[in-house]
């Protein structure tokens, strides 16, 4: 048997699953825990990395990180690195990313020229925050890589840093247009030019391990999770997570200049326009907090009410929001009546309030022309089962809920699989999904909509 790994290097903890490479089975995995922070010394990567594959990677042939999305790891000419990585969840630079768009004139020209709009989590944006905030920091940098860049690089026995195209589309300097990276943009937002990681093709071998195993290129968390999940164009998922993405695959790049979809590209070659919102699943565990009861009373209560939590709407913008881009937005409750002021319909509209953020999210995909015709619902809110109640009537769409597994890190073996094998496409490991079936929701939607327009002014 032929045994691969995939390395999840995830917001709140790494992870490590190693699996058959030609049926994808986990044979066995490991986790450790990251501290809750928005900037990070990326040895607590390494080390947490350490932690979660010890004694796990005995005759593994190949291996790959997929990472989260956006950070900034800046290193010295001779690979220290300069200052904690500012993580894709910072948003100490949104009065950067505003002004980076006018400098390049307007959202159309940065769209067309990166598929996507700057905001705060975008490394862009970070760059210009950084140049400007900390400048004898600033000036010993040299170079400018991604978490999954970092970690890949750690592992490897010698040779440059890589990127992939997947990961590098998230950064605000790469366009999947021309399928290169824009020094351009790294100058109008630095100051001057970083030497940035060549670009490695999807299932490049990029090097070895010091214990002799293949690496990957790897990419970013969203890209390793559809290619996880084995992604077809017409379907669409949405992640529940730390933060809550709605993607889907597509044959042809997209370029927004609402900033709503951002126009990155995937693991394989093909693309995958994205949408993120910060507020996901700890706008259910605020909720259990507020409440003073467990998660899963959440969904008891939730469950319990009926749609529309008797007129109680929840906009969940608690951390801020990306989107829509008001990083300094906080949440909003409407409706509050003496009537309706009870748990299960405060539970009901959280519930509620997620969902319909998402739900705008799947508009955002087909409006530039991506087919959603079926969604797959994962990451830690797809356990909850008001979630999954309420999920096809407010995401518009027939719902299949994927057997629990870790996708990103499965995208990431599954990536180092295809590097070893050396095939044209990725091997075939089978995903099952289990439909959900749920009522109507009523007009949730519309409320949902309507408080978040009427709010809009307010809170930008």
């Amino acid at each position: 048997m032929t045994v691969v790994a995939g390395v999840d290097l995830g917001t709140q903890s790494t992870k490590v699953v190693v699996c058959d490479a030609d049926t994808g089975e986990v044979l066995r995995s490991g986790v450790a825990p990251h501290p809750d922070a928005t900037e990070l010394d990326p040895r607590v990567w390494w080390e947490a990395y350490e932690t979660a594959s010890a004694g796990l990677l005995d005759g593994v042939a190949a291996l790959a990180v997929a990472g989260q999305q956006h950070g900034m790891v800046a290193l010295d000419p001779v690979g220290t690195v300069v200052r904690p990585a500012l993580l894709w969840n910072d948003t100490r630079s949104a009065s950067a990313a505003v002004d980076l768009i006018h400098e390049l004139g307007g959202p159309e020209v940065w769209a067309h020229a990166v598929g996507s709009v700057p905001v705060a989590s975008f490394t862009v944006t970070k760059l210009r925050w950084f140049a400007w905030h900390e400048t004898t920091l600033a000036d010993r940098a040299a170079t400018v890589l991604l978490p999954h860049d970092w970690l890949t690089h750690r592992l490897r026995a010698s040779g440059a840093p890589t990127t992939d195209r997947g990961d590098a589309s998230g950064t605000g300097y790469w366009s999947p247009f021309g399928e290169h990276h824009r020094p351009d943009l790294v100058a109008l937002a630095f100051g001057r030019e970083l030497a940035l990681p060549r670009v490695a093709g999807p299932a490049e071998i990029v090097g070895e391990t010091r214990s002799g195993a293949v690496l990957g290129p790897g990419t970013g968390d969203n890209m390793a999770a559809a290619l996880g999940l084995g992604l077809r164009p017409g379907e669409a998922v949405v992640s529940i997570g730390t933060s809550g993405t709605v993607f889907a695959v597509a044959d042809r790049p997209t370029a927004d200049p609402s900033g709503t979809v951002a126009g990155f590209a995937d693991a394989t070659g093909r693309y995958l326009p994205l949408v993120c919102t910060l507020n996901a699943a700890r706008v259910l565990s605020a909720t259990a907090n507020l409440l003073g009861v467990p998660l899963s009373t959440v969904d008891d209560l939730a469950l319990s009410a009926e749609p529309g939590a008797g007129g109680l709407t929840l906009l969940p913008y608690l951390d801020g929001e990306r989107t829509p881009n008001l990083p300094g937005a906080r949440g909003l409750l409407g409706g509050l009546t003496r009537t309706n002021a009870s748990p299960a319909n405060l539970a009901r509209a959280a519930v509620e309030g997620l969902l319909c953020g998402l739900a705008d999210g799947v508009d955002a995909l087909r409006a530039q022309g991506v087919p959603v015709d079926r969604i797959l619902l994962i990451g830690g809110g797809a356990a909850s089962a008001a979630v999954r109640a309420l999920a096809p009537a407010l995401l518009g769409a027939p719902v299949a809920v994927p057997e629990p597994a870790e996708y990103v890190a499965l995208g990431a073996a599954r990536q180092a699989a295809w590097a070893l094998a050396g095939a044209p496409e990725p091997p075939q490991w089978t995903v099952p999904a289990h439909p959900v079936h749920a009522p109507a929701a009523g007009p949730v939607r519309a409320a949902y909509q309507d408080l978040r327009d009427r709010a809009w002014d307010v809170l930008r």
